[in-house]
């Protein structure tokens, strides 16, 4: 028998429905309580955390449009924003399925149920909230108050709590990822924050930037070498597939992947395996790969410069970012938490923003999106010499109205030429080095330099 997990939290106007249900649930949940209606469902919430909660969508007789589970599925989600519920219907619609997950709903269980799958989506969602350490799942624990900074920070827009619902729900199942969205946006800290929430946790998640690898050193920092295999080739060496070995394998910038090396990593991820440069004898890998870019990879196998047969392999799950500028409702809360960790790293007396500050911070359009606003109160806080932050401190060009006339300093000229060479060539960094006179890894230092 398992280890029992948590709590759990049955909301049910079927009083044989709970009997059965606690019967069925006892061997699984510690504690299993039940409600015949949900009127008293905001005080149980305040009373303790729950792992999860079991939600019927139907309450009041002759009612089943499913509108009153809705309603409380948001009211739930007002009070506990990271609690996983799973929704409860006696009708099999698919629509209602739909909106209900749309709206913040971890899953959806048809009345009359399978046994083994209620109990497994019950388990799973419970499991989301019990990997994010001892804290209760209705507490947060990304307040910008108590972090310095580090970690992934869901903040309070709709489109982040949502993706944070998605990304609970994938994070414990081996499925590859594809994390979409503009740079800045923290790709690699939500992969960072997938891997935590997964089964393999316990080991290091492997990074590797495919934009800083050279085309000469691909198959050889992947898949690895035996010594003698090449020049400086000294000693056996493994690869990132198996340094990541039942752990997770994280390709940032796999938009940067020239065509023909592409075929060597699809062999890779549908065979398993990987052969040594020197070697023929396959190594079996076990990985969980999730990748990144901010290069719409359709739009490039259309142009024939990604596979599309990678593309599918890569994309099981997709899991697309939002810039800065459409979560708006997070830029203060994000500036707050950076000003806590770099007063804290440069030995400072904590400060806050002014009101004009505030308002500065709200009006920028952000198109480095949170690493951009990183650096710059980054900067604000060296500079800064009292308790307030006033908004004279934020120099902060805007990207449509920076000629390079009033470009102040040779770097800003640089970024707004790599900027404009950038959206020239479609983000192709390729025929942007070449436009340039640099050498694409230099065009790519300088990228990460400006957070471009």
């Amino acid at each position: 028998m398992a280890k029992k997990t948590g709590n759990i939290l049955i909301v049910d106007d079927n009083r044989g429905v709970l009997t059965a249900l606690q019967l069925l649930l006892k061997p699984y949940f510690e504690q299993i309580t039940t409600l015949p209606s949900p009127v008293t469902l905001p005080s149980m919430l305040r009373q303790q955390a729950w792992q999860v909660v079991l939600l019927d969508m139907n309450f009041t007789s002759g009612i089943n449009t499913g509108n009153e589970g809705l309603y409380w599925l948001h009211e739930i989600k007002k009070q506990c924003p990271a609690l996983p519920v799973v929704l409860f219907t006696a009708y099999a619609d698919i629509d209602l399925a739909v909106r209900g997950i749309k709206e913040g709903a971890t899953d959806f269980i048809v009345k009359p149920w399978d046994n083994q799958k209620l109990v497994e989506t019950l388990l799973n969602a419970a499991s989301a909230t019990s990997k994010k350490s001892s804290a209760p799942a209705n507490k947060r624990t990304d307040d910008p108050s108590s972090s310095d900074g580090h970690g992934m920070y869901w903040g309070n827009s709709a489109v982040m709590q949502q993706l944070r619902l998605l990304v609970e729900k994938v994070a414990t199942t081996d499925a590859n990822i594809l994390i979409t969205g503009e740079n800045g946006t923290g790709k690699e800290m939500l992969a960072r924050e997938i891997h935590s929430l997964s089964p393999r946790r316990l080991q290091e998640m492997v990074s590797v930037d495919m934009g800083a690898v050279t085309e000469s050193l691909f198959e050889s920092e992947l898949f690895g070498h035996m010594k003698g295999s090449f020049t400086d080739a000294h000693t056996d060496r493994p690869g990132k597939f198996e340094a990541a070995n039942h752990s997770s394998l994280f390709l940032d910038e796999i938009g940067n992947l020239p065509y023909h090396l592409q075929a060597k990593l699809l062999t890779a991820i549908q065979r398993r395996s990987i052969v040594r440069v020197g070697s023929n004898t396959p190594i079996p890998i076990d990985i969980r790969l999730i990748c990144a870019t901010n290069r719409n990879l359709s739009e490039m196998v259309a142009k024939g410069e990604f596979r599309e047969d990678l593309l599918y392999r890569i994309n099981t799950i997709h899991l697309e970012i939002p810039s800065l500028r459409d979560r708006t409702e997070d830029i203060i809360p994000l500036a707050e938490r950076f000003i806590t960790r770099f007063c804290k790293q440069y030995d400072k007396p904590l400060v806050s923003l002014t009101d004009g500050a505030r308002e500065k911070l709200m009006q920028h359009p952000w198109y480095g999106n949170i690493r951009e606003l990183e650096h710059a109160i980054e900067k604000a806080i060296i500079i800064c010499d009292n308790d307030r932050l006033p908004a004279e401190l934020f120099q902060l060009p805007r990207r449509t109205d920076m000629p390079e006339a009033t470009a102040s300093t040779l770097e800003e000229m640089e970024m707004q030429m790599i900027r404009k060479t950038l959206d020239k060539c479609n983000g192709n960094l390729s025929a942007v080095a070449s436009q340039l006179g640099i050498t694409r890894q230099t065009l790519y230092n300088k990228m990460k330099k400006y957070g471009l």
